[in-house]
């Protein structure tokens, strides 16, 4: 990973564990930051990719809040980072409204039905009342993870608008992307303006929601920020941005450790990472991550399959080939690590967790954060 002193890291971190790189997030929160200054627009931390709470302190510098999807997540984001909370989820208990209003600045409802249920609670709260909506434009490579998908559950087409009372909206919301640049985006807007654009007038802010890739390399921030620039000055609106992967891309290590070798067709080399308890997205997406000195498979002279420690059978990492043999108590580091990573893990099988650590290259201090143990595998059930 650029910028990034793996060798070191696998030197000095324990396994399995996740390592964030400092000086990496640094970057990339400049990045973000610099977007603001140019274009005015608010950029919140999507904390459904993000939420290890220790280096909240560092992103606050950057970062003018939080978007959670629970009240948990809320009450993390009003607790550890402060400045803005903006809530939303597909549907809320009451209970859900009750707490999310006593933590929260923004929430975004996803139905009229909700909306109006709920209009007790909220109408004389204080919080900034919005819609999710559906620019019924996809953009989504994986169905999976494509809000815009037919028949989403995602945000309210512009026909459920027909007839319906915006009294007490003060914002429109949408969220369509995953990972992607900024042409998507560009296109997405488009759609939305021109499905939603007569109800902007009047309103306060729009929300454009996250899978914004801002710091990677090739993304068009000038793009960026004319569209901002565009929603601000010609509906007057506060605009916002929540990205997730783009504060947290390029910054994580997961440092993996070869348990054992063993044969049945090919070289299979078990780790203590597992794909279902650590990385469920190579099974759910699927998703490849890259690895230090891994290759495709047969690209090189040795090639594995790597897999977890789990009973499941389809605990399966995917097929490298590496330049030198894979012998147990060999160190490797899965690139790219941090968002959607931390936030998904499972205690299944009563799998080691990962410890949670930082790495800081102005220094060369690997700090060890958090460890897990029995008692937290053991906190989890009853």
């Amino acid at each position: 990973m650029i910028g990034i002193d793996i060798e070191k890291i696998l030197q000095l971190a324990p396994s399995p564990a996740y390592v964030v790189d400092l000086g990496r997030l640094r970057y990339n929160l400049a990045i973000l930051d610099h977007v603001q200054q140019r274009s005015g627009a608010k950029i919140l931390m999507a904390m459904k990719a993000f939420s290890m709470w220790s280096v909240f302190p560092l992103i606050r510098k950057y970062l003018l809040g939080v978007c959670a999807s629970s009240p948990w997540e809320a009450r993390l984001g009003r607790e550890e980072f402060g400045g803005e909370v903006h809530s939303f989820a597909a549907a809320f208990k009451e209970s859900d409204v009750v707490e999310l209003l006593k933590v929260s600045d923004h929430l975004v409802f996803n139905s009229f039905g909700q909306l109006e249920r709920f209009r007790p609670l909220w109408e004389k709260s204080g919080v900034s009342i919005g819609l999710r909506v559906n620019p019924e434009h996809s953009e989504g490579h994986t169905p999976l993870y494509d809000p815009c998908a037919p028949k989403s559950r995602l945000g309210i087409p512009r026909r459920e608008f027909d007839g319906k009372s915006l009294a007490g909206v003060e914002g429109l919301h949408f969220h369509t992307l995953c990972e992607q640049l900024y042409e998507p985006l560009e296109r997405t807007a488009k759609a939305f303006e021109e499905r939603f654009g007569e109800f902007l007038p009047g309103l306060k802010w729009l929300n454009l929601g996250g899978g914004h890739h801002i710091t990677r390399e090739g993304y068009d921030i000038d793009g960026l920020v004319e569209l901002v620039k565009h929603f601000k000055g010609k509906y007057g609106l506060d605009v916002y941005l929540e990205p997730g992967e783009a504060i947290a891309i390029g910054t994580g290590v997961l440092v993996a450790e070869v348990l054992d070798v063993v044969h049945n067709e090919m070289e299979i080399a078990i780790l203590d990472v597992s794909a279902t308890c650590h990385m469920p997205d190579v099974l759910e997406m699927p998703y490849r991550p890259a690895i230090t000195g891994g290759f495709d498979a047969g690209a090189k002279a040795h090639t594995y399959r790597l897999g977890g420690p789990s009973c499941l059978a389809g605990d399966i990492i995917g097929d490298w080939s590496f330049e030198a043999p894979l012998a147990a108590g060999d160190r490797l580091a899965f690139e790219d690590m941090a968002h959607y990573t931390m936030v998904k893990t499972s205690f299944f099988n009563g799998i080691q967790h990962p410890a949670i650590c930082t790495w800081e290259p102005e220094t060369g201090e690997l700090k060890v954060v958090r460890r897990f143990g029995y008692n937290d595998f053991k906190g989890r059930l009853s």
